[in-house]
């Protein structure tokens, strides 16, 4: 691990939206959980997205808070590594629906005051693709220089290519669907 300050930098972010769900539903406000990985430059081309597996979380290539255990896939992103922060600013965004920072059903329902619980909406690959569409509208980020994901990650980026093909130039799809 790097002792760079901009390595494996824990974020969270709580956006406004609202975010129109496939089911009909809207989320709102949108909550997430990210982790970014090297610097951003000045027009912001460099931005490669990592997508989590079912059972992943931002906690690509740094310690996770909770289990202590190195990042997911700590092999694959770091100085030196094939996705370098010295030359890509990294970002891996908890998916919405789940529960390490990202809106999901233990999330509170504006409506109630209380957890969503059972009452979270049902949530679509494109959904999450969406939500993260959002954040990156956030942090000012237009085109992704690459989607990077695996297994359900890899759905997410499939999806990026066909929900947003002008704000991907290369997505990189692993052990996942074709479509």
């Amino acid at each position: 691990m790097s002792n760079d300050a901009r390595f494996g930098l824990r974020r969270h972010a709580t956006l406004s939206g609202p975010l129109p769900l496939d089911s009909g539903a809207t989320l709102t406000p949108v909550e997430f959980g990210y982790e970014t990985y090297g610097t951003l430059n000045a027009d912001a081309s460099n931005a490669i997205l990592i997508c989590h597996a079912l059972t992943g979380d931002q906690y690509v290539a740094s310690e996770h808070p909770v289990t202590g255990k190195p990042g997911w896939w700590s092999r694959m992103v770091g100085p030196g590594k094939p996705i370098d922060p010295e030359r890509h600013f990294i970002i891996c965004s908890n998916v919405i629906g789940s529960c390490m920072g990202s809106s999901g059903p233990a999330t509170t329902d504006p409506a109630t005051g209380a957890p969503f619980a059972m009452r979270f909406p049902v949530l679509t690959i494109r959904d999450m693709v969406r939500a993260q569409g959002l954040l990156l509208d956030y942090l000012g980020i237009g085109r992704l220089y690459a989607v990077v994901g695996g297994s359900m990650g890899g759905m997410l980026a499939v999806s990026w290519a066909a929900t947003f093909p002008h704000r991907v130039s290369a997505v990189v799809v692993i052990a996942s669907t074709a479509r």
